[in-house]
């Protein structure tokens, strides 16, 4: 937008950003209102705005802000992710307001950095997925994310991480398929001096070295019983010894879990924990392979190429050759695939050619015409766990068995060749929200509604948004007058049902902005209400568990 940071340090936001794209529009104290009262009450914001760069005309950008909160749930600061619109809108175009529509116009490329990683967004499902991370990022729940090998799930965890009231405090990650079995407590937990042979001092554990922040378990799957036993005692609140300890610790510890494995699965073979994985999975979250987001594919094989060799370029039939691969490795073996053919192409362009070259040379491509194991030893050892896993349908447990090894050493080997066969999750899910946290979900509305006390004195006020359990509104002047019980009449959105509760004042905020919590609601009402927050739901994409 042309303007130096130094000048924008302690600008209002709407100086910058406007309803409309006419000149006197901005400083409009009506747009600094409108976000606030989103953001304070749902939340979060959405809209499209226009922006006014320091010199030019305005343009149209899509405006997503985010309300933080410390542990005890007070605000801390706000996030505001702007992004320019692939194409201008008009600029007669009305406003969208807090409860906009999603626009037709397609999302463009969007980069967001995450501990010095660049993390390039191109398809409109990553989009999608990304909002859910981002109200994800707002809770202090467990999450659980899964996805294919090379996907990037441990940058996912740590966008939640750093997007989260958390983000000053310590992140904490442990893959818990690289240790051996005896050692994964102790780390998780720690041990006390002489509580093993080797134990030559006190050593705090994992959970105690993240204390107000977030500890990452990638691999999940790979926890024994008897040590997921105890990681539900901790999610659960409850404290924990060291090993060969007498003194109970308590860590404030928000877990966010990965996995390529299908914990169901694993679940129905007795080798994971139900309660464990539905402890974990309050908010589950699915991260798209590359094959169901092609537009990634080019945006980030680009991206790979302006770093490995800025001034090569795809050809057009190159291009075509990367969205009609399959990418079963994912974005690590894009990346990989990338790097190879900058090294190895001479001239400015990678053509069909060398690009078709490096893909039928992968070992992905031997593993569909061998028969044989051939090769050196690696390669023999590689082929034969590839065949293991198909003849078994993917199963690693029985994989495991007939190569005579442990699911564990699997495990590792699956890693150390980079083969990914894990059990295929056909669906287009995009996460799945736990039936607890459902009942807090809020959905973003404008609509009006009387607000009657127990002397008949009735208000007009405005819903900004809406669950099961409540609605947040705004323009209650003076909440004191309504105390107690009071009636909260409205139209359901989308509908032509009068909604008639019984509610009762929670909190009350600034500007007449108030918190409602409802009461007694007539048994239709109510199933009619949550149909229309299971919609709204399924809309931003959460699916509910079976």
């Amino acid at each position: 937008m042309g303007y130096p940071p130094q000048e924008l340090l302690g600008r209002d936001f709407s100086s910058v950003f406007a309803e409309s794209a006419t000149p006197g529009a901005a400083g409009d104290p009506h747009l600094r209102k409108t976000v606030l009262t989103a953001i304070t009450t749902s939340g979060d914001y959405h809209s499209e705005l226009f922006a006014r760069p320091k010199s030019g005309a305005s343009f149209a950008v899509r405006v997503f802000a985010t309300l933080l909160r410390d542990p005890a749930s007070a605000p801390t600061a706000v996030v505001i992710l702007v992004t320019p619109f692939a194409e201008s809108r008009s600029t007669d175009a009305p406003a969208s307001g807090a409860n906009a529509a999603t626009s037709p116009i397609a999302p463009g490329i969007i980069c967001r950095k995450i501990d010095d990683t660049q993390f390039i967004l191109a398809s409109a499902v990553m989009h999608k997925f990304m909002g859910l991370v981002d109200r994800v990022a707002g809770h202090t729940e467990t999450v659980l994310i899964t996805g294919e090998t090379g996907t990037g799930k441990e940058l996912i965890a740590r966008t939640v991480h750093e997007s989260s009231n958390r983000r000053s405090r310590p992140w904490v990650d442990i893959n818990c398929a690289a240790l051996p079995e005896n050692l994964v407590e102790s780390e998780l937990f720690g041990y006390e001096k002489g509580a093993f042979s080797g134990a030559d001092s006190s050593k705090p554990g994992l959970f105690e070295m993240a204390d107000r922040g977030t500890l990452f378990l990638d691999e999940i799957g790979e926890l024994q019983l008897h040590t997921q036993v105890k990681l539900l005692r901790v999610l659960d609140g409850q404290p924990f010894y060291r090993l060969g300890g007498h003194l109970k610790i308590k860590a404030d510890v928000r877990v966010v879990a990965a996995t390529n494995q299908n914990l169901e699965a694993a679940v129905a073979e007795g080798r994971f924990r139900e309660d464990l994985f539905h402890r974990l999975s309050q908010f589950h979250l699915r991260v798209p392979p590359l094959r169901e987001r092609p537009e990634d594919i080019v945006a980030l094989a680009e991206h790979f190429l302006r770093l490995k060799a800025p001034d090569k370029h795809f050809s057009e039939q190159a291009v075509s050759a990367l969205l009609s691969h399959p990418w079963p490795g994912n974005i690590r073996e894009l990346r990989n695939l990338v790097a190879k053919v900058a090294m190895e192409s001479a001239g400015s362009e990678i053509d069909f050619a060398k690009l078709n070259g490096a893909l039928t040379g992968e070992p992905a491509s031997l593993r569909q015409s061998a028969s044989m194991p051939v090769g050196n030893l690696d390669s023999m050892e590689e082929q034969m766990i590839i065949k293991a896993l198909e003849r078994t349908a993917g199963n690693r447990t029985i994989a495991a068995s007939e190569l005579g090894i442990s699911r564990r050493t699997l495990s590792r080997k699956l890693k150390e060749y980079n083969i990914n066969f894990a059990p295929g999750d056909t669906t287009a899910s995009l996460g799945f929200i736990s039936n607890e946290q459902q009942k807090f979900f809020r959905a973003r509305v404008e609509i009006p509604v009387t607000i009657r006390n127990s002397q008949g004195e009735e208000i007009q006020v405005t819903g900004v948004n809406l669950s099961t359990g409540g609605m947040g509104l705004d323009g209650m002047k003076d909440p004191l007058r309504f105390g107690g019980m009071v009636d909260v009449i409205f139209v359901l959105p989308d509908s032509d049902t009068r909604f008639q509760a019984k509610a009762r004042l929670m909190w009350v905020g600034d500007e007449g902005r108030v918190g409602v919590r409802f009461a007694v609601i007539e048994p239709a009402l109510f199933e009619q209400l949550q149909h229309w927050t299971n919609r709204k739901m399924k809309e931003e994409g959460w699916e509910f568990p079976s």
